[in-house]
């Protein structure tokens, strides 16, 4: 029996590398349609939830965890020795950038080297994790031949760019279309096959790896673009005594033509700040600038410190400088209503300051406390009326649902509110938006 075969009778092992936000949802949709699932991380701790049916990532039930466990059909390890019983293995690691922001991609390296030493015949291995165009080719492929099979014919590769939205509460890894794009044709063919095995959305074939790579970039490249832009826009609306919040629902009346995009203090997660780099640092290669995507980076990475500098010149109207002043920050997520605060603005924005001597605290349901290089921050406990009061400013950098915001605003002295969440508070005349 062929993989294909295996995968169309539900018979094949299917293997997941990175049990991140990425890999453990993909695990237990595959565990879920009914196939034996081996998930592998390096991480000891994540290893010994999972196999406990213990859930960490927001996206999954803990209920559907926890059966598909019990049942036998998702199992985690750290022994890579166990790749040799997988059918098929599919690497969500993650893709930082390095500290010269260039892409740092040992993650998928070491992923791979771990897996050649017990690769076999008619095995199929994809890649997820968002990376620049031709790794998939230049960098895998040579590393999984090290086996001594050859791909395309002894094994298949393809690359299939994860598209998780963490907190959406409409799409997830069932429902959301996959794109998949392999060395061959056959290798293509066997991806899809496993891909529509599992989910309920379709999946759309391109012909190589690296269309499938660039399609992952312009995803999110396209919507770094225009959030810089509509950030670029709110400076100069600003300036111009006009609200870029009005004026952006005005411009979305019209039925075609225009997508609403909104300001804010910054860019986070782990996909659209950082996906555009790739981008450019492969363009580099080919002594081409990407122009436009710089420039909306430009913006984008100056926003926290745009939004201390209004914060300054907001308590400089009461007379309140912000050195020594006591700032309230509502929200460090990167995102509303979830847990991660991988690349958060708002982290940024608390680091912009600390650097002008402002006595900073924040309050985020989701986050107790963060790490930043190396440092840890306590978050308060409760969002209470003595807490708001006792802020100079409250600066709300997060849009998460389950805060009183009636609250800030009867109790702040004045509130900066860059996500427009209280756009339905009333009285307003001490909230100032971005």
């Amino acid at each position: 029996m062929d993989l294909k075969e295996k995968l169309l009778k539900k018979q094949a092992t299917l293997g997941v590398v990175g049990l991140g936000y990425v890999g453990l949802p993909l695990a237990v949709e595959k565990a879920k349609a009914g196939f034996a699932v081996l998930g592998f991380d390096v991480q000891a701790q994540k290893v010994a939830m999972v196999n406990a049916g213990e859930n960490y990532i927001g996206d999954v039930v803990n209920e559907d965890l926890a059966a598909i466990v019990k049942d036998g059909k998702l199992r985690a390890t750290t022994d890579f020795a166990d790749v040799a019983r997988c059918d098929c293995v599919c690497i969500a690691v993650p893709t930082p950038l390095d500290a010269h922001q260039q892409p740092d991609i040992s993650y998928v390296r070491a992923s791979a080297e771990s897996i050649v030493p017990y690769m076999h015949k008619d095995m199929l291995v994809v890649l997820e994790s968002t990376t620049y165009p031709g790794t998939t080719q230049e960098l895998l492929q040579p590393i999984l031949e090290r086996s001594g099979l050859k791909c395309g014919e002894d094994f298949y590769l393809a690359f299939s760019p994860e598209r998780v939205d963490p907190g959406n509460l409409i799409y997830k890894t069932k429902n959301t279309p996959k794109v998949v794009g392999g060395i061959t044709q056959k290798c293509t063919d066997v991806a899809a096959t496993m891909y529509e095995m599992v989910l309920e959305a379709p999946v759309h074939r391109v012909s190589t790896p690296a269309v499938a790579e660039m399609e992952k970039i312009l995803e999110n490249t396209y919507r770094n673009i225009n959030i810089g832009l509509v950030n670029e826009l709110a400076m100069l609306c600003d300036k111009m005594g006009i609200s870029i919040w009005e004026v952006i629902d005005a411009a979305k009346s019209k039925p075609y033509g225009f997508q609403a995009f909104y300001p804010g203090p910054g860019l986070g997660g782990h996909c659209i700040p950082l996906d555009p780099y790739y981008l450019s640092w492969k363009a580099r290669e080919y002594g081409f600038h990407t122009s436009m995507i710089e420039s909306s980076m430009m913006v984008n990475d100056r926003m926290p410190e745009y939004c201390v500098q209004r914060a300054m010149h907001i308590l400089n109207g009461f007379q309140k400088a912000i050195s020594a002043a006591k700032v309230l920050v509502l929200g460090v997520a990167y995102k509303q209503d979830i847990d991660d605060f991988r690349e958060s603005p708002a982290i940024r924005v608390i680091d912009e300051l600390k650097k002008v001597g402002a006595d900073v605290c924040y309050y985020d349901p989701y986050i107790p406390q963060f790490k930043e290089n190396g440092q840890v921050m306590e978050g308060e406990k409760a969002l209470t009326a003595d807490l708001i009061e006792s802020a100079d400013l409250v600066m709300v950098t997060c849009a998460h649902t389950n805060v009183d915001y009636a609250l800030v605003q009867q109790k702040a002295k004045v509130i900066f509110d860059t996500k427009n969440v209280m756009k339905d508070i009333a009285p307003r005349d001490n909230i100032v938006l971005l």
